[in-house]
């Protein structure tokens, strides 16, 4: 009789063992919308809304709403009238980097949340794997060969879109002559979290939400030594001539890179800033992630020589993954990190942008320019020009290899 149901036994063991694996590499589920938040919500910080497409004046510091339509500023469209400079691409391989050998997240999974402890995520299906980034570099029109210039960098590159802008406002002397940086994360560039290429496990989120200087450092030793050698500038030490931007995920990644290296970046430029609970593996010294900015360091900290502008959106991300610790709402981070800003007395602006989901294109190309001008505003524009910049050329600058 034993022998009858061992079979059978053996069998349901079999199918519970698919099920568990099945469910641990089913694809994510997908995502109820985020729901749309009112910027006067008590607990949000007081905000000056602003007249239906105007944008906040780029001489003041503080709290603002705009939208809800998001009409392009004219600096986003390429303008014949203004000297073009060049785009130039290289690319990184992962075997040349002492500090990003590389790591992939298999596709469509994720992990799962610690029963122990919700804030930390459990990510078994990541492992070592090579890849390579493209890294843009736009030198403009306007510099000169061998003299000392100021730089922005930016995250998930190549975003050749900034560089139209920082070519129009360089032209109008609203910013200062700059060399704009644009770097690809490492790993898959897929940017849905499902597919594995995104958030806890992914090398995207390793390098992007792991708090500490360790990107910051990578982009000192690993990039801009590159820039200065293949395209004959010469980068400023100066961190008040060091600027950082990026969105989500990337825009966290922008402030810690000037939190823990204020010696290399005192100007950040965030769109729904990943502000929340992301890092991935779990460190003891910041347990709740970007969410420590406005939880513990920033008000427990003596303020820092940064400047900030940053933006989130009604729309913008709600509890977009399974660990329902009370740190995954993107509107929330944001208004918090007005909050203790304010308090500490740093110099931002903060814009919440009615009708604008998670890193709103809209509305960034609404705000980009007035952002920027904002971000470099006591900053010298009298930054020397070259003498063979052309006048008058094409509408956008040319790429080059």
């Amino acid at each position: 009789m034993p022998h009858r149901y061992r079979p059978l036994s053996l069998f349901a063991t079999f199918l519970l063992s698919v099920h568990f694996t099945f469910a641990a590499n089913a694809p994510a589920p997908a995502r109820e919308p985020p729901p749309t938040r009112d910027p006067h919500t008590p607990g949000y910080v007081e905000a000056k809304e602003l007249p239906d497409g105007a944008v906040p004046p780029t001489d003041v510091d503080g709290n603002f709403i705009i939208g809800p339509t998001h009409k392009p500023a004219p600096e986003m469209s390429a303008n014949p009238d203004v000297p073009k400079g060049n785009i130039y691409t290289f690319t990184l391989n992962s075997t040349d980097s002492k500090f990003y050998p590389g790591i992939d997240r298999d596709p469509g999974t994720l992990g799962t949340a610690d029963p122990s402890d919700p804030a930390k995520m459990i990510v078994t299906t990541s492992h070592p794997a090579p890849y390579t980034r493209k890294v843009a570099v736009y030198v403009p029109a306007q510099y000169v060969p061998g003299t000392t210039v100021p730089f922005i960098v930016g995250a998930d590159g190549p975003d050749t879109g900034i560089f139209t802008v920082l070519a129009n406002l360089i032209a109008e002397h609203k910013i200062p002559v700059m060399v704009g940086i644009s770097i690809a994360h490492g790993g898959r560039q897929n940017s849905d979290p499902g597919g594995g290429s995104d958030a806890q496990g992914s090398e995207r989120g390793l390098e992007y939400d792991t708090m500490s200087g360790k990107y910051a450092e990578f982009v000192e030793a690993e990039v801009l030594p590159v820039v200065e050698s293949k395209y004959n500038v010469k980068l400023t030490k100066d961190p008040n001539g060091r600027a950082t931007i990026g969105s989500s995920s990337g825009g966290s990644c922008a402030l810690i890179m000037a939190w823990y290296h204020p010696e290399l970046y005192h100007r950040v430029l965030t769109y729904s800033g990943t502000y929340v609970n992301q890092q991935w593996p779990s460190d003891p010294a910041t347990p709740h992630g970007a969410w420590e900015f406005h939880e513990h360091l920033i008000p427990n900290s003596p303020a820092k020589p940064i400047r900030i502008w940053f933006e989130v959106g009604d729309r913008d991300n709600y509890n977009a993954n399974v660990m329902r610790d009370n740190m995954h709402d993107w509107t929330v981070a944001n208004e918090n990190m007005a909050k203790v800003l304010a308090a500490k007395g740093y110099h931002y602006q903060f814009v919440f942008a009615r009708n604008a989901g998670h890193t709103d294109r809209p509305t960034r190309s609404q705000t980009e320019p007035e952002a920027l001008e904002w971000l470099w505003k006591d900053y010298p524009k009298d930054q020397p020009a070259s003498s063979s910049a052309p006048a008058a050329s094409t509408a956008s600058p040319s790429i080059t290899k």
